[in-house]
């Protein structure tokens, strides 16, 4: 194959490279027959990219990512991505480096992952050049909900009335289809009936009536979601993140998830986006089970560059709940980094529930279903999954971070409710990857019992819209917002100053008793190391040279054998 245009001259053996692996991947996820043509037109879309291009950039400890629908805070008369992005720059500073924008694409249901229009962005909040802006500042995550679509998009409206376009973008099933082995995150149907101009059909929808899988044995739909992402890329995106990806493909009598085809599909879109925009990040949403977690790093980095960090979570969780981190400690010796271009995102809460299939072989069933009861207790709802054998296992606590650790109802002062959260948001920022920070963890919010009440759905437990006006004000107070906050941004500044925290630096996990989760960050380049000494009880602990006060965090820098400098608890 040769070099098509004059970008790529100079670079022909890496361009063909490229495109050859693009060509395998289709054979493989396709036919030989189909193949050669298949890439030739990926080809050409390539040749037609016109955007920004983005270089690669080696992960630093300045790395941290804020995840935030567009519209949490809300002002009057402003669109939410401007409030937003002034909120940002005047409150967060330079402590993050990353935003990822939840959809903010036009949507039907489930707070924007139904979505109805992947090229627009939502008229209440605001347009492409707001979006513009706030690049300006921050790299910018993108969702790619590309595993399904709301059932009033083009495509689905196109499938229903006949349109001979869309005919094969959808899964349509006899009603009475054995679907018993597939993988279900849902307690809900696999198959809804819709009317079309060829009578009803019974559909394929993972998620829920309003989410229809798209139908990626179709050709048709690969090029239609390759455009899609490079319209995103073309628009600056610096990271995108692949929602629901291991549901992508669909093979009866199979689980439908994690299938061979999924992998190839996500080295495909890395080797275009390689090809368009190489500094462009891929994060793979796969909420399970560790090892199947990290399998989507590829081999050795060649597919997602970070996935989540799910098992984190929860085992956080568990450690300060029983006072006890020996867990964490034994799960986190396992995590290894893979290549220098691949990372992990450290989250404790997301827009969604805590996770707790990452815990699966790894806490005692007891534990997980006191966590659950605890959950529930807390006013929070509990999750489940559908097994292929018809039984129901723990999918998910859908419950606020904050009031996970602290019981609502609880007499502990502020501070110390305060000093137990932070204990494990500095957990996440020390342990090996990229912190990923919820914004109601990052304001300090509690459980949002009247968005579950008014919705009716458990996740809106964590979906909080906030009036602008009042959280100025309550970040100009005593508050608990106010004392989150400023805890926050001082651990990650403190964080940037330290090479040690970089994603490329080595870890060890240390083992000084269960009532410390302990751990060494050493940068490969200087030798200088941060130890990093965490309290998961509520009591005084001896861990090593150092008192640790209940539920204190010490990162204590060291050169060779003797300790430095103690870098600080957040309150100081």
């Amino acid at each position: 194959m040769q070099v098509k245009n004059n970008r790529d001259f100079g670079r022909g053996l890496h361009y063909v490279s490229h495109m050859s692996s693009v060509r395998d991947r289709l054979a493989f996820i396709y036919d030989e027959a189909r193949a050669d043509a298949m890439a030739r037109r990926i080809d050409t879309m390539i040749d037609a990219f016109e955007g920004r291009r983005l270089d690669p950039r080696p992960w630093s400890e300045h790395d941290a990512l804020l995840i935030t629908y567009a519209d949490s805070m809300l002002a009057e008369n402003e669109p939410p991505l401007k409030t937003l992005h002034q909120f940002l720059v005047q409150q967060v500073g330079s402590a993050i480096s990353h935003v990822h924008l939840l959809p903010f694409y036009p949507y039907t249901s489930d707070d924007g992952f139904s979505v109805s229009d992947f090229r627009a962005v939502r008229p209440d909040l605001g347009t492409w050049e707001d979006l513009d802006a706030l690049s300006e500042d921050y790299l910018l995550a993108f969702d790619g909900v590309i595993n399904h679509v709301s059932i009033s998009s083009e495509y689905f409206r196109g499938f229903c009335s006949g349109d001979p376009r869309y005919e094969n973008f959808f899964i349509s099933l006899p009603p009475d289809t054995d679907v018993s082995a597939v993988t279900r995150p849902r307690d809900l149907p696999l198959l809804y009936d819709y009317e079309t101009s060829h009578g009803a059909k019974s559909v394929w929808a993972t998620f829920s009536r309003d989410q229809v899988d798209l139908n990626y044995a179709e050709p048709e739909v690969l090029f239609e979601i390759l455009d899609v992402l490079l319209g995103y890329a073309a628009r600056g995106a610096a990271m995108l993140r692949l929602d629901a990806i291991p549901y992508l493909w669909k093979d009866l009598g199979t689980s439908c998830i994690h299938l061979p085809q999924v992998h190839e599909i996500i080295k495909l879109i890395r080797d275009v986006m390689d090809r368009v925009s190489p500094g462009l990040v891929l994060l793979s949403e796969t909420n399970v089970p560790h090892q199947e977690n990290i399998a989507y790093f590829g081999d050795a980095g060649n597919e997602a560059q970070m996935i989540y960090n799910f098992t984190l979570a929860p085992l956080i969780l568990h450690a300060i709940l029983t006072g006890n981190a020996s867990y964490l400690t034994e799960w986190a010796r396992q995590v290894v980094p893979v290549s220098e271009r691949t990372t992990f995102l450290n989250v404790t809460a997301t827009h969604d529930g805590i996770g707790m299939r990452p815990t699966e072989g790894i806490l005692p069933d007891a534990d997980r279903d006191k966590m659950a009861a605890l959950a529930e207790h807390r006013g929070a709802g509990v999750g489940v999954k559908r097994n292929s054998d018809g039984s129901q296992s723990l999918y998910e606590l859908n419950v606020n971070y904050f009031d996970a650790l602290n019981d609502p109802g609880t007499n502990d002062p502020m501070e110390l409710q305060v000093a137990r959260f932070m204990l494990s948001q500095t957990i996440a920022m020390s342990f090996i990857g990229v912190p990923g920070i919820y914004i109601h963890s990052l304001l300090g919010s509690r459980n949002d019992m009247a968005g579950v009440e008014r919705t009716g759905h458990k996740r809106s437990v964590n979906r909080q819209q906030l009036d602008a006006g009042a959280l100025e004000q309550e970040l100009h107070s005593e508050s608990r917002r106010r004392a989150v906050l400023q805890a926050y941004v001082t651990r990650l500044k403190q964080r940037t100053e330290e090479p040690a925290f970089s994603p490329l630096a080595h870890q060890e996990i240390l083992d000084l008793g269960s009532d410390v989760f302990a751990l060494r960050r050493t940068h490969p380049a200087t030798g200088r190391s941060v130890l990093a000494l965490h309290n998961v009880t509520g009591e005084d602990v001896k861990a090593g040279d150092f008192i640790l006060k209940p539920y204190e965090a010490k990162w204590i820098t060291q050169t060779g054998a003797s300790a430095a400098n103690v870098i600080g608890s957040p309150e100081q």
